[in-house]
Formats: structure tokens, sequence, C-alpha cells
């Protein structure tokens, strides 16, 4: 093989797997949610729970869910001042309304302007894409909760939330 040409190699499968991810991130379109990335809020959230994108609440409701951790559904969530305040600025800056919003604009549609929702189960545009799920499916043993994604969206945690 010619030395351009072994140049060549890495760089063309560097843009063909760059197209790959692209185009699946496309074909998810508003059924893809970058997933958590930072490693702190990661591990904090994702500890009890699938780390749930920030792009599918408004920076309002990462606001409120923050201040609110000793009371987080049912559980306390406190973490130190200094985690807390790294989690909720990663949250708020990638909310659906502020820098996630290119992912979260079709799942925050019907909230109103002011409102905070801190369950993404709640929010319109959820209810509309599952109302066709029986309440049966909810209450299987697998998934017991409308907040367990993972359960039906295999490829939750990286963000795709496509149907099987």
């Amino acid at each position: 093989m010619k030395p351009r040409t072994r140049m060549l190699v890495p760089a063309a499968c560097a843009l063909v797997f760059a197209g790959l991810v692209l185009a699946r991130a496309q074909a998810g379109g508003s059924h893809y949610f970058p997933p958590v990335a930072d490693p702190v809020v990661k591990e904090e959230c994702g500890s009890c729970h699938l780390a749930f994108a920030p792009s599918m609440l408004p920076a309002r409701s990462w606001e409120r869910m923050m201040a609110t951790l000793g009371e987080h559904f049912g559980d306390d969530a406190t973490v130190e001042p200094a985690v807390a305040a790294r989690i909720a600025k990663y949250l708020v800056d990638n909310a659906g309304d502020a820098g996630g919003r290119r992912y979260g604009e079709k799942l925050l549609r019907g909230v109103p302007g002011t409102a905070a929702p801190l369950r993404i189960t709640e929010l319109p545009a959820w209810v509309r894409e599952h109302r066709k799920v029986p309440d049966w499916e909810w209450r299987h043993k697998d998934v017991r909760t409308r907040a367990n994604c993972a359960a039906c969206h295999p490829d939750a945690e990286r963000g795709y939330y496509y149907d099987e």
C-alpha cells in the first residue's frame, strides 16, 4: 500500500463512522436526546436511575429539581454543595430551552413558558407519544414505572428513545 493511501484509510474510516453516528441521530430525530456527558452528573444521577438527558426538561425545571434534592421523588438525593452546583450548571446549560434546544424543543411543546415540570413523564408530548401503551405494560415486573425508559428503549442510556 502506498504511504499516501495508508494515511487516507484512517481518515476515510473516521468520516464513515461520523456519518453513521450523524445518520443514527437524524434517524432517531425527535427520539434522540444527547445523553449526559459530564462524569459527575452521570455518576450522581445515574447511581439511582437513568441519568436523564438535560434537554428533556426546561432549565427552570432543573433549577427547581436541584433546589429540592432533599425530597427527590420520595428520596433524599442531597449531595455536597459544590457537587450540586456542578450538576445544576450542567443541567441548566444543556436544558431543552437552552443548549439542548435542538433536541428538546419537540418534547417541550405544550409546556407553558412559566411551568417547571419535574416529571418528564407528565410532559404533553411524552403523554401523547406513550398514550397507546396499556396500563398492564407499565405494571410489568421489568418496567414498574414510567420513568424506567431503558425497559422499553434499550439504547436510552446512549440517547436513543426510538421503539424497538
